[in-house]
């Protein structure tokens, strides 16, 4: 593959399941917020699915704090 020719393409997307999570287990995003030591608009963010950027290592606080693995807070929907 040439790799000074890019195809545009739909990939996919990748969707943050942290809402999910939440509402299951009953924490609010307050009090995710006050535990993993962040700011209430950047979980907000996640909550929403509203995020540009991920960080691993908030990605790696929430889920020690919800006992998930990192594959239950992101979900790859493929195109068709």
């Amino acid at each position: 593959m040439n790799d000074s020719i890019y195809i545009l393409r739909d990939y996919g997307k990748v969707k943050i399941m942290l809402k999910n999570i939440l509402d299951k287990k009953g924490i609010s995003r307050n009090k995710l917020c006050n535990i993993i030591g962040t700011n209430y608009d950047l979980i907000n963010r996640y909550y929403n699915n509203k995020v540009t950027r991920i960080h691993l290592d908030m990605l790696a606080r929430m889920a020690f704090v919800l006992q998930c693995d990192i594959c239950d807070l992101l979900k790859y929907n493929k195109n068709k």
